[in-house]
């Protein structure tokens, strides 16, 4: 029996999915960025700035780029883990989700550092929001720390590890880039923790 996993890393406007299952071995199933910012409204993007290190202030603007983003995410996901996972009949069990920080941004002084928290924070509750909408059970790690939790709980070196993810990349006929290589890592590990 084979065993499936989501992993997303999330940045400010995109994540990086990819699918693995693990039986006898890991093996990639699938790599694809999902955008979760509109296309069509590029200041979704970042949408808390208002020009470089300057916050955009709570208004009309403000909720019209938080809608267009939770419309257009929430559909970006949801067609995303529908062909990718149901639609493709492959079950999953469970989901990483990687992210920069977990910073609360009102505990920040600096604006502009505030700013991207606040970014931050917004698409990594899309993300996990629409994983635990169907009943996926999502974990959710620090980029910096994934190396760490992933010897103790693999029960391997960073180096075997490394090499592993990287074989993966292999079969991929897209990017395989840092983001897709820490939400392999992140699939892999949800796969190994039991919960």
């Amino acid at each position: 029996m084979k065993h499936v996993g989501v992993g997303l890393t999330v940045k400010s406007g995109w994540a990086a999915m990819v699918l693995v299952c693990r039986a006898d071995r890991l093996e990639l199933l699938e790599s694809r960025l999902v955008e979760l910012s509109d296309p069509a409204v590029p200041e979704s993007r970042q949408p808390f700035h208002d020009g470089f290190a300057k916050a955009l202030a709570p208004g009309r603007e403000l909720t019209r780029l938080l809608a267009s983003i939770r419309t257009h995410g929430s559909r970006a996901l949801a067609d995303a883990l529908d062909q990718q996972l149901f639609g493709s009949g492959k079950g999953i069990s469970c989901a990483g989700v990687v992210v920069g920080s977990l910073v609360d941004p009102e505990s920040l002084g600096n604006t502009h550092m505030r700013i991207h928290a606040r970014e931050g924070q917004l698409f990594r509750e899309l993300v996990v929001g629409a994983l635990t909408a169907r009943g996926i059970r999502t974990q959710v790690f620090r980029s910096r720390d994934l190396d760490g939790v992933a010897t103790g709980v693999l029960g391997r070196s960073e180096s075997a590890i490394r090499t592993t993810v990287a074989q993966l990349g292999k079969s991929s006929s897209g990017p395989w880039r840092a983001e897709q290589k820490a939400a392999a890592l992140a699939a892999w590990l949800t796969l190994s923790i039991k919960g």
